[in-house]
C-alpha cells in the first residue's frame, strides 16, 4: 500500500482522514502547516498528499508548487472550506490531481485517492521502461557450453535472485557487461532500469554530476537540474563498468554512497535516498591495483560480495564453433550473406589466440561474411581473410623499418609505434593505454597529438 501526507491545519480532520486512509491499508503522515508538511515529504518520500489551502506560516497553493518542484512525481489532492472556481483552476494548473471542497465526503476522499495513487504507479511504470529503453543496448546471450562458461552461468542463476553486489573481472572483449545484463534480467528488478555508466570515459570534474546529479545553478553550465545515474536507477540496477579506472577521490564518494544508499546532488541540500542493486566490472587486475594504492580496499570488499570471473575465449576455446554459428546467424538476419564455416575453417579459428576475445571473434565473423564468395567457408579463405585484416594492423617493430634512420628518427618512429601498438590492445581508450604505457594520460594526450595519431591508425 501507499504512503500518504495529510496536511491540514484542523486536528480533528488529519484524525478522521488518518483513520479513513489507514483502514485503507494505507500509512499515513499528519502535518499541521505546510512547512512541517514540506518537512515531511522531504523525509518519507510519499505516494500521495492531501493538502489544505488554507494554512498558517504559509498557504496551500505556495506548498503545492513547492512539493511539484520538489516531487514532480507525487500526486496532490487539494482540499478547502472557502474554495472557488478560480482557487480551483490555480491548484489544477500547478499539478494537483484534484479539488475537493470541505466539509469532506469520506467516499469521494477515498475514491480521488484510488484514482491518484493509481495514475501515478502508471506514470511511474511509464518512467521506467522509457528508462529502461534508453539506456539498453541490444541483449545477448552467453554462447558457449564449455566448462569455464558454464562456471560462470551457474554463478549468474545462484547469485541473480539476491540483490548482493558483484564485481565481473576479466579481460577487454569477453563479455562482462552481458554477464551484467544477464544478472539484471533474471532477478527481481528485471524490467526495472539498467543504467550503465563507463567510469573510464567520465572526466573526474564531471564524475560527481553524472553519478549524483546537480541542481540548477551548482555550476556554469547547470541551467536546469538533472538527476545522476543512480537515481535514475532507482529501483534496478546500476552497472558500473570499468570501476578500476576511478580516481581515488571519486571511489571515496562512490563507497560512502554505497554504504547508505543515499546523497545529496552536486549544489543541493536534500538528501536523495535510492534503492539501487550495483554490478561492476573491470579489466584490471583488482589485487594488484589495491597492492598498488590505485584502488580503495574497502570499495572492493563493498563491491565484490559475488566476484565472477569471465574467461578469455584462449580459456574456452571450445565454444569458438558455436559463437561462430552464433554470429554468423546474426550477421545473416541484418541482411548480410548466409554463410557456414566448414569444419577444418571451424578448427583454424578456434586454433586461434583472440586477444580481443568475442568482441574481435564477431567482428572478424561479420568480415567473414562480407568477404567471402563461399556459401560454405573453407579454411583458405578464413586464412586469406585473416591475413587481410592483419594487414591493417600497425607494422611490426622489425629492425628494417630504422636501418636507415638517425639514432634520434628511430627513436621517434619506435616510440610511435610503441604507442600504437598500446592503443590498438585498449582499443583506443586512452586512460588505459596510458596505465599499460606507464605515462600520465595527458602525456599521452600529448604525444598523439605529436604523432599524429588518430584512431585506427
Amino acid at each position: 500500500m501507499a504512503t500518504i501526507l495529510v496536511i491540514d491545519d484542523e486536528p480533528g480532520i488529519r484524525s478522521t482522514v488518518r483513520d479513513i486512509l489507514e483502514d485503507e491499508g494505507h500509512s499515513v503522515i499528519v502535518a499541521e502547516d505546510a512547512v512541517v508538511g514540506l518537512e515531511a515529504m522531504d523525509a518519507h518520500g510519499p505516494d500521495l498528499a492531501v493538502l489544505d489551502i488554507w494554512l498558517p506560516r504559509m498557504g496551500g497553493l505556495d506548498a503545492l508548487a513547492e512539493m511539484k518542484k520538489r516531487r514532480p512525481e507525487m500526486e496532490v489532492l487539494v482540499v478547502s472550506g472557502h474554495g472557488t472556481i478560480d482557487m480551483a483552476v490555480r491548484a489544477l494548473k500547478l499539478g494537483a490531481f484534484d479539488f475537493i471542497e470541505k466539509p469532506l465526503s469520506m467516499d469521494r476522499l477515498l475514491t480521488a485517492a484510488r484514482n491518484a495513487l493509481e495514475i501515478g504507479e502508471l506514470r511511474r511504470e511509464n518512467r521506467d521502461l522509457k528508462r529502461a529503453a534508453s539506456a539498453s543496448t541490444d541483449f545477448e546471450p552467453l554462447i558457449g557450453s564449455s566448462p569455464a562458461l558454464a562456471e560462470v552461468k551457474a554463478l549468474i542463476d545462484q547469485a541473480a535472485p539476491s540483490d548482493a553486489r558483484i564485481l565481473i573481472t576479466g579481460e577487454n572483449g569477453t563479455g562482462k557487461e552481458l554477464v551484467a545484463r544477464a544478472i539484471h534480467a533474471k532477478g527481481r528488478r528485471a524490467g526495472k532500469p539498467f543504467i550503465e555508466v563507463n567510469c573510464a570515459a567520465i572526466p573526474d570534474t564531471l564524475l560527481e554530476s553524472e553519478l549524483f546529479g546537480h541542481e540548477k545553478g551548482a555550476f556554469t553550465d547547470a541551467v536546469s537540474r538533472r538527476e545522476g545515474r543512480f537515481e535514475a536507477a532507482d529501483g534496478g540496477t546500476l552497472f558500473l563498468d570499468e570501476v578500476a579506472d576511478l580516481s581515488l577521490s571519486a571511489q571515496a564518494k562512490v563507497l560512502r554512497v554505497l554504504q547508505e544508499m543515499r546523497f545529496e546532488r552536486l549544489g543541493g541540500e536534500k538528501t536523495v535516498s535510492v534503492d539501487v542493486r550495483v554490478i561492476a566490472a573491470t579489466n584490471k587486475d583488482i589485487r594488484a591495483e589495491i597492492a598498488a594504492g590505485r584502488f580503495r580496499e574497502d570499495l572492493y570488499f563493498r563491491l565484490a560480495v559475488v566476484p565472477v570471473h569471465m574467461p578469455s575465449l584462449r580459456e574456452r576455446r571450445g565454444d569458438v564453433p558455436e559463437l561462430c554459428r552464433y554470429f554468423l546467424a546474426k550477421a545473416a538476419a541484418a541482411g548480410k550473406p548466409e554463410r557456414e564455416i566448414s569444419s577444418e575453417g571451424l578448427a583454424a579459428l578456434s586454433a586461434r589466440n583472440w586477444p580481443g576475445n568475442v568482441r574481435e571473434l564477431a567482428n572478424f565473423i561479420e568480415r567473414l561474411a562480407v568477404m567471402s564468395d563461399e556459401r560454405l567457408v573453407s579454411a583458405e579463405t578464413v586464412s586469406r581473410v585473416m591475413n587481410e585484416g592483419s594487414r591493417e594492423k600497425p607494422e611490426p617493430l622489425v629492425a628494417k623499418r630504422y636501418g636507415s634512420l638517425a639514432l634520434s628518427e628511430a627513436r621517434e618512429l619506435f616510440e610511435r609505434d610503441y604507442l600504437v601498438q598500446k592503443l590498438v590492445e585498449c582499443e583506443y581508450n586512452v586512460a588505459r593505454a596510458a596505465d599499460a604505457s606507464g605515462i600520465h594520460p595527458s602525456g599521452l594526450h600529448a604525444k598523439i597529438k605529436k604523432f599524429g595519431i588518430e584512431q585506427g591508425k
